[in-house]
């Protein structure tokens, strides 16, 4: 048996290998506290049956003869063993000093929004609410890491709405009118599982419902960063962090936060690199956020406020 990052790198070199941060993820397999497979997984014999656990880093073997000779490739390609993708962005923002060490959050974006806090000493998992989608990832050294996400960008498409870009159109009209989105578009997952996504009050105008779409993508941001405890330092990666109303409104929400904003070139794919070069530094620079000019704590106390009465009025 193989995690999922594992299979190709089996497909690619031949060598059966287990990872802790793809067993650490989606799944019950891995105890975080332990250290060690969960007892459900010995329990039903499903631990004796996967491939040896190694180290994301460690080159595993060689590329396969037979897709050297077919791709041109050379047969000397090292194959590493690989990791869990939302790991692999936090693996690439601890490249950063502002980030390495520090009590901070990276906040990966793109179909799935995941909250990953690091440095944050040790993780209590009584503490976090399964049911609100908060969970424990592992990092590649095997520390629990603790985390909370939502589908943002699938919600969003399926809105048929993109809020990666700057600008801050539509945003004054909105917060005067009121008009909002509550959650969730994409039920079953997110801190409001259980709800279904409506409109208070459906803007007309295609820059107010784009700018009320981008408020409720920050709006489910703040309060998943706030059931992992987040403090100090977030980092925004992924498409999303082009998003000018939603980076600047987490800034405003709060302004006890150091936060910053990262563009693609130190995301994922670098990460992965970081596991071949562990002192790579990142080429790109942070880039600081300044908080909306305009106050959105009430626009946001309101927000919770009409989630609470539906939830209320539905039992």
């Amino acid at each position: 048996m193989l995690p999922w990052a594992q299979y190709w790198a089996w497909m690619l070199c031949g060598v059966a290998v287990s990872e802790v941060t793809s067993l650490g993820c989606h799944s019950d397999l891995w105890s975080p506290a332990a250290g060690d497979f969960s007892l459900m997984a010995k329990r039903r014999g499903w631990a004796a049956q996967f491939a040896p656990l190694v180290g994301a880093g460690e080159a595993i073997g060689t590329l396969r003869s037979e897709i050297a000779e077919c791709t041109g490739l050379s047969p000397e390609v090292r194959i590493y063993a690989g990791l869990h993708d939302s790991n692999a962005a936090l693996l690439a923002a601890r490249g950063f000093p502002e980030i390495a060490g520090q009590d901070a959050t990276v906040l990966s974006t793109g179909t799935w929004f995941v909250a990953m806090r690091s440095g944050s000493g040790p993780a209590e998992l009584a503490d976090l609410p399964e049911a609100r989608d908060c969970l424990i990832n592992v990092d590649v050294a095997g520390k629990p890491v603790p985390s909370a996400r939502f589908m943002g960008g699938r919600e969003l498409e399926l809105l048929g709405e993109r809020i990666d870009r700057p600008g801050t159109a539509g945003l004054a009209e909105v917060l005067a009118s009121g008009a909002m989105l509550l959650p969730s578009q994409a039920s079953g997952s997110g801190p409001f599982p259980e709800s279904a996504g409506s409109w208070t009050r459906e803007p007309t105008d295609p820059a107010q419902r784009s700018a009320a779409a981008t408020l409720y993508a920050a709006l489910m941001a703040d309060v998943s960063l706030e059931l992992i405890g987040t403090q100090g330092t977030l980092l925004i990666e992924g498409r999303f962090a082009a998003s000018e109303i939603f980076t600047r409104a987490l800034a405003n929400l709060h302004p006890e936060w150091r936060v910053l904003a990262i563009a693609g070139d130190a995301d994922v794919s670098f990460g992965a690199l970081r596991l071949m070069v562990p002192g790579l530094a990142p080429h790109a620079a942070l880039t600081p956020i300044k908080p909306l000019d305009a106050d959105i704590n009430a626009y946001r106390a309101l927000w919770r406020r009409e989630i609470e009465m539906r939830e209320s009025r539905n039992g």
